[in-house]
């Protein structure tokens, strides 16, 4: 009993995480592998624009990269909308489903 109370002991014995505290630190965890969107040249934003415009007009499928703060998502569809007051797309990858997809958030497409 003399060693609990010696040095360090007192919190060598006391070990306890609270659940709040577990939450905070995993949610800490996870905000530390954010990264930032990458800035694209506006060569690169003319590609994209042109391979959603084809994709518009031919009916070709394209996929799209899309940017997320932690893991980047592919998306593959047919364009079948361009809104250019709200700047974003309407992806359809079959009848009922569909996204709006922004196009500040694409970083990537490929017909």
């Amino acid at each position: 009993m003399g060693k609990k109370l010696e040095g360090n002991g007192i919190w060598e014995s006391s070990r306890m995480i609270l659940p709040e505290h577990r939450d905070a630190y995993l949610r800490l965890m996870k905000e530390q592998g954010r990264r930032d969107k990458p800035t694209l040249d506006d060569q690169e934003m003319w590609q994209i624009e042109q391979a959603l415009i084809i994709s518009y007009n031919k009916r070709k499928s394209i996929t799209l990269r899309v940017f997320n703060p932690f893991d980047d998502e592919e998306l593959c569809g047919l364009v079948t909308v361009i809104n250019t007051s709200r700047r974003e797309v309407k992806l359809s990858r079959g009848e009922e489903d569909f996204s709006w997809i922004k196009l500040e958030e694409i970083i990537e497409a490929n017909i």
